[in-house]
């Protein structure tokens, strides 16, 4: 199988989000968003705010509520992730590593933050990105 048959795999079984839907979640309390994008993309093109941001490789170790390396926020299973990425392929692997993991609301953005860009939600352009969340607030 390859890279592109088994993202189409998995994001046939992610409920997805556009962008506005995850905009006006995040914005009733109901969920979080994650940005894994690396800081050349955010300082590229903007981060998106009020975004947890935290690298693809340090993720299930930071939202697995057991970790010990959790964040603060990463309190339950029960919590609904959304995560975003450039164009929203990396971002269905991550949700979907997140669901196995027990997350089971874990989800991501149809078209990542090019989606984002695109319906004009709003976007910060800070002079310095912010850092990834560690275990420490």
């Amino acid at each position: 199988m390859s890279i592109d048959d088994w993202v189409t795999r998995i994001q046939a079984g992610l409920p997805r989000l556009t962008a506005v839907e995850a905009y006006d979640t995040v914005r009733r309390g109901e969920a979080f968003i994650v940005d894994t994008r690396p800081e050349f993309q955010r300082r590229a093109g903007g981060e998106v705010p009020g975004a947890i941001v935290i690298e693809r490789n340090h993720l299930e170790w930071r939202l697995d509520p057991r970790s010990i390396a959790r964040i603060p926020e990463a309190v339950s299973y029960d919590l609904q992730w959304i995560v975003i990425c450039e164009g929203g392929y990396s971002s269905s692997l991550a949700a979907d590593s997140l669901r196995n993991l027990g997350l089971h609301r874990s989800t991501d953005i149809i078209g990542g933050f090019q989606a984002w860009q695109s319906a004009q939600l709003p976007v910060d352009h800070p002079d310095t990105p912010r850092r990834p969340r560690t275990a420490d607030p």
